[in-house]
């Protein structure tokens, strides 16, 4: 015989990771936004900025943003490792010192 299935407690079960799931991306973007330093802009200023690299159609732009994200990741990945490694040789891991960052000018 089957075994009866509880599509209620299943159902529950779901709509809580989907919850999970949700609030660990918002938590993550905040992560991002402070990591980047963006925090330091206000609401309006993100926000806007935001919206244009959505809205944004210019590929040229957007991959150079995906380069520089690209190169922020590997940067605190290798900062990482060194940390975790015992390597103190932290001379170029200075806070605000973004090589990557460029001038600054979106497009």
């Amino acid at each position: 015989m089957r075994k009866v299935r509880d599509y209620d407690a299943e159902l529950k079960a779901l709509v809580t990771k989907a919850r999970q799931l949700k609030a660990r991306k918002v938590e993550q973007l905040g992560q991002l936004v402070a990591a980047t330093g963006a925090d330091a802009l206000d609401a309006e200023t993100l926000a806007g900025a935001l919206l244009d690299a959505v809205a944004s159609k210019d590929a040229e732009a957007k991959e150079a943003w995906r380069a520089k994200g690209v190169a922020f990741f590997q940067r605190r990945a290798r900062k990482a490792a060194r940390t975790a490694g015992g390597d103190s040789d932290g001379a170029n891991a200075q806070p605000g010192a973004d090589p990557a960052s460029g001038s600054g000018a979106a497009s």
